[in-house]
C-alpha cells in the first residue's frame, strides 16, 4: 500500500477506504486519540488506537514529536472538530522524540523562542502555515510572469559592483586574513585573489537582469540578495529574496501598472488557495489583538487582503507626499520621530505608515522623487532634480516595492556614476549596453520577505523566512 498524505485523506478518500498515513504525533489522549500531521495541511488527522489490544511498551512511544506510520480505516468521526477519522489497524514508530527532551510540547510557545530552535519550527502550525503560504507566493509570482511571457534570469550572486552604492555588501575571498598579501602601497593586493579582484555577495539583480532586458525585452530574476547592514529591525535582513523585472520598451508609467497588478495577483493567489492556513493565522492575530489597545490591533487579515486585491492603489508624487506629511496633524505636533520641513528628505517607515494607514487607507505609489536619494540608475527627469522613481508602500509594511525608470541616455548616466563617486571600470559594460541599440526601460524590485509579512500578518520579517540571517545571528 502507497503512503498517501494527511490533506488527502481529509480531502479525497471515502469512508471505508483502508489508508496509509505517515507523519508526526502532535498529541496522544487517553490512550487512545493520537492526533497526526504531515505538513500537507493544517490540519491534522486523528488516529483512533485501540489500546488494549496493543503492547504497552509501543504505546508509550507516542509521544509528541515522534514521528509514526498507521495503517487504518476512515470512519466518520464520532467526535466534534473533524469530520473523518482513522480506526488504526497497525501502526509503526519511525522515529522517537524523548518527551523530556522535546522542545516543542503542546502549548503555546514564543515567536522568540521558536527562533532560537529553527531547525523544528516547521513543525509547528504557525510556521508550517508560513512556510506552505511561502510555497504558494513563489509559484504565484512564476506563474504571473511565465503568462505574461516573462524570462525568468539567473544573476551572479558575486560581483564586483555594488550596484546600490551603499557599501553594505559582504565581501568574497579565499586569502588568508591571518596573512592577507599586500601590494606594494601595503594595500590589500586583490589580484592574489580567486576573481584577481575585490568581490562581494550581490546586493541586486537589477543591473545584469537590464542586460537581458536588452536582447529579450521583459525578463526577471528571482533570488537571494546580501546586504551587510547593521540593523536589527523587525524588516530587515542580512539574507533575503527578491524579485526583480526589467521591461524593455516601457517607462516607469508601465512600471507602476506592472507592480500594481503583480502584487494585486499574488495576494489573490493567496486568498484563492492558502485559505486553511489564513484562518489558522488569522485566528493568531484575532487572539493577540485581545490584549493591545486599539490602536494596535492588526484588523483581521482576510478584509487587509481583499482591500489591497480590490482596489487600486493610490498614486502622488514625492513632492505632493511632502506637502501632505509636512502639513500632517503628527508632524505639526512634532509626533513623527523625524520631522519633515525640507523638501528632498528621504521619506521614512513612520512617514510612509501614515500616508498609507491614515491618510489614504490604501497601498500607495510614490513617484518622482529627489535625484539626490536615490540610484545613479534612476532616469533623470526634465526638471533636473527629480528621478522617475517609483516606491509602493503598503499598510503595515511600509515600502514593499522599489523601482525606476532606468537612465538610457549614456552621457547622462555616464555623468550621474561620476557624481557619485562609482568607478567607471567596474559599471563599463553597464554604461556598454547605452552606446548599442539603448531603448527606455524599466524595473522594480520586491523583497519578497515584506510580501510575506503583509500576506501572512506577522510583525517580524525573521518569522517569514525558515533561517534568518541577521547580525551576530548565521545559526543553522
Amino acid at each position: 500500500m502507497s503512503r498517501i498524505k494527511i490533506a488527502a485523506v481529509l480531502n479525497e478518500s471515502k469512508i471505508g477506504s483502508e489508508v496509509l498515513i505517515k507523519g508526526w504525533v502532535r498529541t496522544f489522549r487517553s490512550n487512545r486519540f493520537i492526533a497526526i500531521n504531515d505538513g500537507s495541511t493544517i490540519n491534522n488527522i486523528q488516529a483512533v488506537i485501540d489500546f488494549e489490544n496493543e503492547d504497552e511498551k509501543e504505546l508509550k512511544r507516542i509521544t509528541t514529536g515522534a514521528s509514526i506510520k498507521v495503517v487504518g480505516k476512515v470512519v466518520e468521526s464520532q467526535g466534534s472538530g473533524q469530520s473523518i477519522e482513522i480506526v488504526v489497524i497497525s501502526f509503526e514508530i519511525l522515529g522517537d522524540a524523548n518527551p523530556d527532551e522535546y522542545p516543542l510540547q503542546p502549548k503555546k510557545h514564543s515567536l522568540e523562542y521558536l527562533r532560537e530552535i529553527a531547525h523544528l519550527r516547521p513543525r509547528t502550525n504557525t510556521f508550517a502555515a508560513i512556510l506552505r503560504i511561502r510555497h504558494a507566493m513563489t509559484f504565484a509570482i512564476h506563474e504571473f510572469f511565465n503568462d505574461k511571457g516573462f524570462y525568468n534570469i539567473h544573476t551572479p550572486l558575486i560581483t564586483a559592483t555594488d550596484a546600490e552604492g551603499a557599501g553594505e555588501a559582504f565581501q568574497v575571498t579565499t586569502m588568508d586574513l591571518k596573512n592577507v598579501p599586500l601590494d606594494e602601497n601595503n594595500e590589500v593586493d586583490y589580484k592574489q585573489d580567486f576573481f584577481g579582484k575585490e568581490t562581494n555577495l550581490a546586493v541586486t539583480g537589477q543591473l545584469e537582469a537590464e542586460l537581458a532586458a536588452l536582447g529579450l525585452s521583459e525578463v526577471y530574476t528571482f533570488g537571494p540578495t546580501f546586504r551587510a547592514e547593521n540593523s536589527n529591525t523587525t524588516r530587515h535582513l542580512a539574507e533575503f529574496w527578491m524579485i526583480e523585472p526589467e521591461v524593455a520598451f516601457a517607462d516607469n508609467n508601465d512600471n507602476m501598472d506592472l507592480a500594481e497588478a503583480m502584487l494585486k495577483y499574488c495576494v489573490q493567489y493567496a486568498l484563492d488557495n492558502c485559505k486553511d492556513d489564513l484562518e489558522f493565522l488569522n485566528k493568531r492575530l484575532q487572539d493577540e489583538d485581545k490584549s493591545k489597545p486599539q490602536v494596535e490591533r492588526a484588523g483581521d487579515l482576510f478584509e487587509k487582503l481583499k482591500f489591497v486585491a480590490e482596489n487600486d492603489f493610490e498614486r502622488i508624487t514625492y513632492t505632493e507626499a511632502f506637502q501632505i506629511l509636512r502639513n500632517s496633524k503628527p508632524n505639526k505636533k512634532k509626533k513623527f520621530q523625524f520631522l519633515i520641513d525640507e523638501w528632498g528628505i528621504d521619506l521614512q517607515s513612520e512617514h510612509e505608515r501614515f500616508l498609507v494607514e491614515k491618510h489614504f487607507k490604501k497601498p500607495v505609489i510614490i513617484s518622482d522623487y529627489p535625484a539626490n536619494i536615490k540610484a545613479f540608475y534612476m532616469k533623470l527627469n526634465d526638471d533636473g532634480k527629480t528621478v522617475k522613481a517609483m516606491d509602493i508602500l503598503f499598510p503595515g509594511i511600509g515600502e514593499i516595492v522599489g523601482g525606476s525608470e532606468r537612465e538610457e541616455r549614456h552621457d547622462v548616466l555616464e555623468q550621474k556614476i561620476k557624481d557619485q563617486n562609482i568607478p567607471l571600470e567596474s559599471v563599463w559594460w553597464y554604461l556598454d549596453t547605452r552606446k548599442f541599440g539603448t531603448v527606455p526601460h524599466s524595473g522594480f524590485g520586491l523583497g519578497f520577505e515584506r510580501l510575506m509579512l503583509f500576506v501572512t500578518g506577522m510583525g517580524n520579517i525573521r518569522d517569514v523566512i525558515p533561517f534568518p540571517r541577521t547580525p551576530k545571528n548565521a545559526e543553522f
